[in-house]
């Protein structure tokens, strides 16, 4: 039997009003925090809060809010300079995966030194270990709380650098559902799409393994079951609860079994276009699951058994076919757009689309899914997803 390994942050901390612990698990990693967010979470009085509960337990802290939609190599420097300026020694990181992302890279920067591309994609080692994390998560989506995972823009070469190392899991993750009833409609269906892709990933991934496989099951029911309320009913505590966990076990099983196909793709789109992920995500999902069918017609068929549960007498092709038809109804339900309604011009998409393939290969996580496209495959499927139609045949199957 083969030996699987599972690495998870140090604690998770959940469930409503889990946000409060903040101060106490700061306490008993440092000494002062830098607290890294986004203009958003400060104007809304998340930032505030966090400063609040820290000053309950006697931390100091100093704030960086500079993060925007896509984290890039730019708000890492920025936020390690306020990090050695002010003399800090732990991060927590308030906001949604772009927050978390930047957060991490500084962390084991601030340590070892250098710029985040210097380990990407080479074996350079973290040397020393990270300043310590703790992650809250405003939004449903990226998992990036209990994830080995970060994703950077380099600004240079327009190219999303993601580094999988241990080094990046936070020392704590805070799930609190409470903090995500603020997410618009608009950011709750792309996150939540995001986690979904997560979770189907993470399940056909060549790399996965039992233990993911309980959680990506588990994910992907929840988010089917309530990521339409909580994008209609966004004040549905018991929706955004379910969908906060959720996306806290896609990200665990995408962490430790690799995404695919999807999210090989989808990093180019947000380089070359500041597309945001979980969206660029979403457009490309029901597509990528038609190029997929044939190569992993059993393990889309689970899925598709979770999913559509009245799909019984239905062959393995039928219930996949089913499955990515309910994909489909869904992106559609969330207004998901195409890249040519995100507003994305044609001619550009064309010129840049040969790169964008190349970069989605050289990403590494193509060579984890069933079906491990070429180059020229890539190409063609971009060309797909360019005006793709979410609202064909999305009548119920018999």
């Amino acid at each position: 039997m083969a030996i699987h390994e599972v690495r998870m942050p140090g604690r998770i901390l959940y469930g409503r009003g889990s946000f409060a612990e903040v101060g106490r698990m700061a306490a008993s990693l440092g000494k002062k925090v830098l607290i890294v967010s986004d203009p958003i979470m400060d104007r809304m009085g998340n930032v505030a809060a966090c400063e609040q509960y820290l000053s309950e337990q006697g931390i100091p802290c100093a704030k960086y809010v500079g993060v925007d939609s896509e984290p890039t190599d730019r708000h890492v420097d920025e936020a390690l300079t306020m990090c050695r300026e002010r003399g800090c020694d732990t991060l927590v990181a308030v906001g949604g995966g772009s927050c978390l992302d930047t957060a991490k890279a500084a962390a084991v920067l601030m340590t070892n030194g250098g710029h985040i591309r210097d380990y990407v994609g080479s074996h350079k080692p973290f040397a020393n270990k990270p300043l310590p994390l703790i992650a809250v998560p405003t939004t449903a989506g990226t998992g990036s709380e209990v994830t080995k995972v970060t994703v950077i823009i380099d600004t240079e070469q327009d190219v999303k650098m993601m580094l999988a190392r241990p080094e990046l899991l936070p020392a704590v993750a805070i799930v609190d559902p409470i903090l995500s009833l603020s997410c618009p409609p608009s950011v709750t269906a792309a996150t939540g799409v995001d986690a979904l892709c997560h979770a189907m990933e993470a399940f056909i991934s060549r790399c996965a393994q039992p233990v993911t496989d309980a959680w990506a099951l588990q994910a992907i029911e929840l988010i089917m079951k309530n990521l339409r309320l909580a994008y209609e009913q966004g004040d549905n505590l018991e929706a955004r609860e379910q969908m906060a966990l959720a996306s806290m076990l896609a990200g665990a099983a995408f962490s430790n079994a690799s995404v695919t196909l999807v999210h090989g793709m989808s990093r180019p789109i947000g380089a070359m276009f500041h597309v945001p992920h979980g969206v660029s995500n979403a457009m490309l999902l029901p597509a990528v699951l038609e190029f997929t069918k044939e190569s992993a017609l059993e393990r889309l068929a689970i899925i598709g058994r979770i999913i559509a549960s009245d799909g019984t007498g239905r062959s393995e092709a039928e219930t996949v076919d089913k499955l990515i038809l309910e994909i489909k109804r869904l992106c559609r339900d969330l207004q998901i757009p195409n890249v040519k309604t995100w507003g994305i011009d044609k001619t550009r998409w064309n010129q840049v689309v040969s790169k964008m393939a190349a970069d989605a290969l050289a990403s590494g996580s193509p060579g984890n899914h069933p079906r491990i496209p070429t180059h020229d495959e890539l190409v063609q499927l971009y060309h797909v997803c360019y005006d793709y139609d979410f609202s064909v045949h999305t009548e119920s199957m018999g």
